[in-house]
């Protein structure tokens, strides 16, 4: 099984988390879509990453498609449970996540064109995204000590790997002063090897 993504991905890194916890053997393969030398593209027709390459080199694109398959082919140290409203709401979780991380990845790549080809109504929109759901998130998680319900899952999964790449990539959001909740559940996280081992590198 390889792996192919970049250091600086949450989705990547969320697989890596993944394939920690369920304790799955496979190789790394550093490859940025963004580089003119990328083979992502031949492996993925959407040119983006991860790519989890299975042992009969099949190609699951999509880091939720990725976690799902291996959270079901390793019954070890389960992610989500079966199909119920638990599992409903942590999907939710994730979907939320991602959708911070899609914000992000766009307004980052907006502040990388020349100044006057930017948009600002862009990356207003982008920015009041990702305000309004770090807000969301921060209700949601109240005093509880994981996303959903009692037991780490997938949600604390993506919603750490959120968490870090806007730490990593726009700490002047400052989420954590904001959200005490949040940083608290992140600080709890990075405590994990699995967190610790994957944060986010230029």
């Amino acid at each position: 099984m390889k792996l192919i993504g970049s250091l600086t991905s949450p989705y990547v890194r969320k697989v890596r988390i993944v394939l920690a916890e369920k304790k799955i053997e496979y190789e790394f393969v550093v490859d940025s879509p963004w580089t003119p030398e990328s083979n992502v593209p031949n492996i993925n027709p959407l040119g983006k990453i991860p790519v989890l390459v299975l042992d009969d080199e099949t190609p699951l694109f999509d880091s939720r498609v990725i976690s799902e398959y291996l959270d079901n082919v390793a019954p070890n140290n389960k992610l989500m449970p079966a199909p119920n409203r638990e599992r409903t709401e942590i999907k939710r979780w994730e979907a939320l996540a991602d959708g911070i991380c899609d914000a992000a990845a766009l307004l980052f790549l907006e502040k990388k064109r020349p100044a006057k080809q930017q948009s600002a109504e862009w990356i207003a929109r982008q920015e009041s995204k990702m305000i309004r759901s770090l807000e969301y998130m921060a209700q949601e998680l109240g005093e509880n000590v994981c996303c959903v319900g009692t037991h780490f899952s997938l949600a604390d999964i993506a919603t750490g790997c959120a968490l870090g790449y806007l730490a990593f990539r726009f700490p002047e959001i400052d989420w954590g002063d904001k959200h005490p909740n949040l940083a608290r559940l992140y600080a709890k996280l990075m405590q994990r090897p699995a967190f610790a081992d994957t944060v986010p590198q230029a």
